[in-house]
C-alpha cells in the first residue's frame, strides 16, 4: 500500500518539536533530574517517570519536569497517571502538546464532546491536522453529521491533507451507515484514499460489503497487495469468497474515529520522525481503543526499536490468540525475547506457533534463523525445509530460505546438500552479493572450482565494494590462486573496512608473509589474535595455528599441515 501521501501530509500539518528531554533550570533538585533525563535519553520511561515524579515533588511549579512526566506516563500508556499534571498545565496556561493530548484524550473517554469543540486551538491544541479531525469528530459525537462532513471538507482543503481528511470523512459516513457515500470517496483514484493503508484497505473492503459487492471487495484486496495476503487479509478475503457479508467494525463508534486520527497520524510518522514521538501518539489511540490490533503492534515494534523489549513482549502479549494478526504478535514478540538475549524463550515462542500455523512459512523461516544463529543447525535445516514446503515456488523470498539452509548444510559440513542450495538460491536471484562471495569463498576454502569462485566473488564485490567480508574473499581468492601481489591491495581494503575482524586481519598476515613482508605479517597476525573471543568455539579464526604461525612462520606451518607450499602464479597464469 502507499502510505507515502499519508506520511507528507502529517509531516506537512504538525509543526512541533520532537518529544525529547526538555532542559529544566538549574535550580531544579539534581539528582532525580540528572537520573530522569538519562533514563528517558535511554527511552527507560519507566525509570523516567520515577525519577520525574521525584524531581517535581520538589519543584512543583517546574513546567519543564511537568512535561517530562506527562511524556513519560504517555510513553507508557498511563494516561490515567499523566491526566492530574496534564491538566494542572492547563489550569497554569501552560502549552504543551502532549499536555492537550492527555486532556483531549480524557474528554473523549468521557464522551465531553461539547467541552472539545469548545476548547480554543490556540491556547489548547495539539495541532492542525488533529484539532481539525477531532473537531469533525467531535462533531459526530455532538449528533451534528452536516457540521462533522463541512469540518472534514475544511481540512481537506488545507495543502496536502485531502487524502488524509477523506480517509476520515470515508469512515465518518460509514459509521452512520452510508456506505454509498463512503465508497464514492474511496473509488476516486485521484486522491489516493484507498492506497493510503493496510487500514483503509480494510475499511474499503467492509464497505464494498455492506454494498453486496464481494467480488468487488476480494479484486480490490488482491490488486492492492497481490495473490498472497497475510493470515489477517486471508479471513477476510475467506469471508468474502463464502458469500459473508462483512460486518462495517473499523470504526465502529465516535470514539473509535478519534482513535483512528492518533493511530493514523502516528502510522504517518512512523520512520520520518523520532521513534518516542510516534509512540505517544500510538499510545493515545490505543488508550481510546484498547482492541486497536493494529495499534498494539505497532506500539511493541516501536518499544522494541527504542530497546524496551519487556515493554514490548508484554504489548505483544496483549493481542488474543483469536485475532487474525496473532501471528505477527507471536513473531514479534519472539523477535523482541531474542533482542533481549532470550533465545530459549523466544524459539518456544516460534515453536508453540508453528504448532498453531502449521502452514505459515514465515513462521518456520524465523525459526529457522534463530535456530541458525544459536548454531543449532540440524533443528534450523528441519525448519527451513518447512518454510520452502509452504512459500510458494515463486516467492522472491525464497532465495533467502536456500541460502540460509546452505549455511546450516555448510556449517555441518554437508557440501553436496549446501552448494546445491547456494546455486538454486543463485537459480533464482543471480545477482545476489551475499550468495555469490559465500559459495564463491566456500569453494576457495576447499581449494576447488577457483576460477569460478574468483569470477563470483568479483560479481559480489562489485555489487558491495563497501562490504569488508565480501572484499576479504576478493583477496583471499587471489592469494589462492598464487597471486599474492594483488591480494594485498584487497585484505589491506578489507583490514580497512573491518578492522576489528579476527579473520580479516588473519588473512591479511598470510598475504603480507606471501609476499615478503615478514614482520607486517607478524603484526597481523598478534592483532588477529586479540580480536578473538575465547567464548566462539565455532569461529573461523583459529588461535592455536595463529600462535603457531607467530613462532615458526606460514611456510612451516603449511608443511606441518601437509599442505602444499606458497607458490607465486607465473605469468602465464
Amino acid at each position: 500500500m502507499k502510505t507515502s501521501i499519508l506520511r507528507k501530509a502529517a509531516l506537512a500539518a504538525i509543526a512541533f518539536a520532537m518529544i525529547s528531554p526538555v532542559p529544566v533550570r538549574a535550580d531544579t533538585s539534581a539528582g532525580s533530574y540528572l537520573a530522569g533525563r538519562q533514563a528517558i535519553t535511554d527511552s527507560n520511561f519507566e525509570a523516567a517517570a520515577e525519577y520525574y515524579a521525584r524531581a517535581l515533588s520538589r519543584n512543583r511549579d517546574n513546567p519543564q519536569l511537568m512535561e517530562n512526566l506527562v511524556v513519560s506516563q504517555l510513553a507508557l500508556g498511563r494516561i490515567d497517571k499523566a491526566l492530574p499534571v496534564a491538566k494542572l498545565m492547563e489550569a497554569r496556561g501552560i502549552k504543551s502538546q502532549v499536555a492537550h493530548m492527555v486532556v483531549v484524550a480524557d474528554l473523549i473517554t468521557n464522551g465531553k464532546y461539547e467541552d472539545l469543540l469548545a476548547r480554543d486551538a490556540e491556547t489548547l491544541g495539539i495541532g492542525p491536522l488533529v484539532d481539525g479531525l477531532v473537531t469533525a469528530w467531535a462533531h459526530m459525537g455532538a449528533g451534528s453529521v452536516a457540521k462533522a462532513l463541512e469540518q472534514f471538507d475544511i481540512v481537506a482543503g488545507e495543502n496536502g491533507l485531502q487524502a488524509f481528511a477523506l480517509y476520515h470523512k470515508a469512515l465518518a459516513l460509514a459509521t452512520v451507515g452510508d456506505f454509498e457515500g463512503a465508497e464514492e470517496i474511496f473509488a476516486d483514484e485521484s486522491t489516493g484514499v484507498a492506497l493510503l493503508s493496510r487500514g483503509a484497505a480494510v475499511a474499503r473492503a467492509q464497505v464494498l460489503s455492506q454494498l453486496e459487492r464481494n467480488d468487488d471487495a476480494l479484486t480490490y484486496l488482491h490488486d492492492s497487495f497481490g495473490a498472497t495476503l497475510d493470515p489477517g487479509l486471508r479471513a477476510l478475503a475467506d469471508q468474502l469468497s463464502d458469500g459473508a457479508q462483512l460486518p462495517f467494525d473499523h470504526v465502529a463508534s465516535v470514539q473509535d474515529g478519534m482513535a483512528e486520527v492518533f493511530y493514523s497520524i502516528g502510522q504517518a510518522l512512523n520512520g520520518e520522525a523520532a521513534d518516542d514521538y510516534v509512540l505517544v501518539y500510538i499510545r493515545t489511540a490505543t488508550y481510546l481503543r484498547p482492541d486497536h490490533i493494529d495499534s498494539l503492534l505497532l506500539s511493541a515494534q516501536l518499544l522494541d526499536k527504542l530497546g524496551q523489549y519487556d515493554l514490548a513482549v508484554a504489548t505483544y502479549k496483549q493481542i488474543p490468540q483469536s485475532s487474525p494478526d496473532h501471528h505477527a504478535a507471536e513473531m514479534g514478540r519472539a523477535e523482541a525475547l531474542r533482542r533481549a538475549a532470550k533465545p530459549d524463550a523466544a524459539i518456544e515462542v516460534l515453536e508453540q506457533l508453528a504448532k498453531q500455523q502449521p502452514t505459515l512459512a514465515p513462521v518456520y523461516s524465523a525459526l529457522g534463523d534463530l535456530l541458525r544463529q544459536q548454531e543449532d543447525y540440524t533443528a534450523a535445516i528441519q525448519a527451513y525445509d518447512k518454510a520452502l514446503e509452504y512459500s510458494d515456488q515463486d516467492a522472491p523470498a525464497r532465495w533467502f530460505l536456500l541460502y540460509a539452509r546452505g549455511i546450516s548444510h555448510e556449517r555441518l559440513k554437508h557440501w553436496d546438500e549446501a552448494e546445491a542450495d547456494f546455486r538454486a538460491a543463485l537459480a533464482i536471484n543471480p545477482d545476489q552479493p551475499q550468495v555469490l562471495n559465500y559459495l564463491g569463498y566456500s569453494l576457495v576454502e576447499r581449494q576447488t572450482k577457483l576460477d569460478e569462485a574468483l569470477a563470483m566473488i568479483e560479481r559480489a564485490v562489485a555489487a558491495r565494494p563497501d562490504s569488508g567480508y565480501i572484499v576479504d574473499s576478493l583477496g583471499w581468492v587471489l592469494y589462492r590462486l598464487g597471486r599474492y601481489d594483488e591480494a594485498v591491495e584487497h585484505m589491506e581494503t578489507a583490514v580497512q573496512l573491518m578492522p576489528v575482524d579476527p579473520v580479516v586481519n588473519d588473512h591479511l598476515g598470510d598475504v603480507y608473509w606471501a609476499v615478503g613482508r615478514v614482520r607486517e605479517a607478524e603484526f597481523q597476525w598478534k592483532r588477529a589474535l586479540s580480536f578473538i573471543d575465547p567464548e566462539d568455539s565455532d569461529g573461523e579464526a583459529d588461535p592455536d595455528r595463529i600462535r603457531r604461525k607467530i613462532e615458526v612462520g606460514l611456510d612451516t606451518v603449511l608443511e606441518e599441515e601437509g599442505a602444499e607450499p606458497l607458490k607465486v602464479v607465473n605469468d602465464g597464469g
